[in-house]
């Protein structure tokens, strides 16, 4: 484990949630796709299944993608901006059988507050650790895909929507296509 259990969930559910962005469909089209994306990745807490809540977490996600692109001073004030705009206190807790880690805002706070604030408390450890060229965009072409890289040897190239496997194949059939030619 390169970094805390916490901050490795928060890493790869930032990741999944910026990739709901609709750039290849809305991946959050309804209460009920947020209701899958908050049991797949294991939050806990207030969850509305409202219209609003959804509204705020779609809302979230083009923040979160600029984190992607930016430097890290660009990057540090997305972090510090989402910390401070959600009041966030860190606090050490332990719950549902988790071994201790940091919540910064309340278990009752809006789903989306939640999700902002965990996902600034990831990013400031990587800025932390000097670790942001973990951020990774998919290396596939015709994808825009982010990822986390949380390889020990910083190899991750594709994300997980299938793109290192379409990669694979298309690479295979040139090779073959080649030895044919």
């Amino acid at each position: 484990m390169l970094f805390t259990h916490d901050t490795e969930c928060a890493l790869t559910t930032v990741a999944a949630l910026v990739n709901t962005d609709g750039r290849a469909g809305e991946g959050l089209p309804d209460v009920a796709a947020l209701d899958a994306f908050f049991v797949a990745h294991a939050y806990s807490g207030r969850h509305e299944r409202s219209e609003d809540e959804l509204r705020a977490v779609r809302d979230l996600r083009p923040r979160l993608r600029r984190v992607w692109y930016a430097d890290t001073e660009g990057i540090v004030a997305i972090v510090n901006g989402l910390l401070r705009e959600n009041d966030a206190l860190p606090q050490l807790i332990t719950h549902d059988d988790e071994p201790y880690h940091f919540h910064a805002v309340p278990r009752d706070a809006p789903l989306a507050t939640r999700m902002a604030v965990e996902a600034a408390m990831a990013l400031a450890d990587l800025v932390r650790a000097g670790e942001l060229r973990r951020l990774r965009i998919c290396d596939h072409p015709d994808c825009e895909n982010v990822l986390v890289d949380l390889s020990k040897n910083r190899s991750r190239r594709f994300c997980d929507a299938g793109c290192g496997n379409r990669a694979a194949v298309t690479a295979y059939r040139a090779r073959r296509s080649a030895s044919r030619g």
